[in-house]
């Protein structure tokens, strides 16, 4: 028992955490960034361009297309960790430019509603990751973090 009152400290070194890291903040940015690269394309549908008319975006002909450029441009930036933290604000751009899409509140039927508001919740969580990445980079497995380590040799 007085062990549990003992404070934690750290076992291992610092390089050791580092290493465990990077592979798992590249993961979390692989994963993160995948469904707008997937997201993006499908913006160059016809399908999605006449949902998104269907749904009252103005000339959808031209802002969804535009919306697919920008969450490609975010995607690759954050995969790359490129600029990430400019790609994490574009992602942002995008999320709220598509969020309101799934107005769940709107929707009387039960399987649709929840649908769309698993969506609506899918799109904000996804915005706080985005937040997070503008804040905080893409970490140590990124271009970023290369050029950094290069300017101060």
């Amino acid at each position: 028992m007085a062990s549990l009152a003992q404070p934690l400290t750290a076992s291992k070194s610092s390089t050791a955490t580092v290493s465990l890291a990077a592979p798992v903040v590249f993961l979390g940015r692989l994963l993160f960034s995948l469904i707008f690269l997937l997201a993006g394309i499908n913006h160059f549908s016809p399908q999605t361009i006449g949902y998104a008319a269907s749904q009252g975006v103005p000339v959808a002909s031209v802002i969804v297309p535009l919306s697919g450029v920008i969450a490609l441009l975010g995607a690759l930036s954050i995969l790359l960790g490129y600029r990430a933290r400019i790609g994490a604000w574009l992602i942002a751009l995008f999320l709220v430019g598509v969020t309101p899409m799934h107005k769940f509140w709107g929707i009387t039927d039960p399987v649709l509603q929840q649908m769309q508001m698993a969506m609506f919740m899918k799109n904000l969580a996804m915005l706080g990751g985005a937040l997070l990445i503008s804040q905080f980079g893409a970490g140590p497995w990124s271009l970023d973090n290369h050029s950094l380590n290069s300017d101060a040799k």
